[in-house]
């Protein structure tokens, strides 16, 4: 159990900052019912500006200009891709995100030269090495699901006792009539894009502290993972999502624990299969209903 504990750690780690990113997915979804593929590449663009900004300003303007550019690209993406096909087909939505995905790469690449960017500058404290039980580990390991908990009580709060909230829970429900009762769902789908990217550039920071360098497909893996926790959970379901994530984290890092890192991946994707045969919609996803 010892020679464990610190698979276990990570495990939780890894699952606040797949968490982090999987609400992104699930908020998009709930509203638009649409899967956000540039997530992930927005996860990995809030690394290299970490990296950029970190290296040439001090820690205190750099990690506030990592959340302001995320969120305005995030929003960015919204406006300038996804709002103009409001009305279109919803495989057109699908095919602009693919879009969306691979011009952020592709600038990612033309910025970079194609070269993974050190993280020369790791933000300090919080990637200092501490003992816990006996075991090496950041400090940022153990920051990872505490910050991701109270994020997601502020996110909660925000969806329950707030206006914005309130409109975005009835957005979800039910799109049309949500637009007829006055609602602006521009601003509400706006404002779920940043709070998404917002969200995804704190794991981003998280992420990346523990890791040496920022490539242009440092973003795949995570968003996958992120949205196979989002599924996993019953995507839509801010609480299947975190879950969904905390689940896959722990199960990839245990599987490495004990001596099958190669199948750890495999992994995650078996257990989505068979949970999604056994239960279509998710862990926490509701059953979809036929309107008339």
């Amino acid at each position: 159990m010892q020679g464990l504990l610190p698979y276990f750690i990570n495990g939780i780690s890894s699952g606040g900052q797949y968490a982090l990113i999987a609400i992104g997915y699930t908020l998009v979804y709930g509203i638009l019912r649409l899967i956000n593929f540039a997530h992930g590449d927005v996860f990995m663009v809030a690394g290299l500006i970490m990296v950029y900004a970190s290296a040439s300003l001090p820690m205190i303007i750099a990690l506030p200009l990592v959340l302001i550019c995320t969120v305005a690209l995030g929003f960015l993406i919204e406006r300038a891709a996804y709002k103009p096909l409001r009305q279109a087909p919803r495989m057109s939505l699908m095919i602009s995100a693919i879009g969306v995905s691979y011009l952020i790469q592709n600038l990612a690449f033309y910025l970079t030269g194609g070269l993974p960017q050190p993280v020369t500058n790791p933000i300090p404290w919080i990637s200092d090495m501490i003992k816990v039980f006996g075991a090496d580990t950041k400090r940022v390991t153990l920051l990872t699901p505490v910050l991701t908990v109270a994020l997601i009580f502020v996110l909660v709060w925000l969806t329950k006792k707030t206006k914005i909230g309130l409109a975005m829970r009835a957005a979800s429900k039910d799109f049309e009539t949500a637009q007829l009762m006055g609602i602006k769902i521009n601003s509400v789908i706006s404002f779920t894009f940043v709070v998404g990217s917002f969200l995804a550039a704190v794991g981003a920071m998280l992420y990346f502290t523990n890791y040496p360098n920022v490539g242009i497909t440092s973003g795949a893996m995570p968003g996958l993972k992120a949205f196979v926790a989002a599924v996993f959970g019953g995507i839509g379901s801010i609480p299947g999502a975190v879950v969904g994530a905390f689940l896959i984290g722990l199960s990839e890092e245990i599987i490495k624990g004990i001596g099958y890192s190669t199948f750890s991946d495999a992994f995650t994707f078996a257990l989505l299969i068979v949970v999604l045969c056994v239960r279509p919609t998710g862990l926490f996803g509701e059953k979809a209903t036929d309107k008339v």
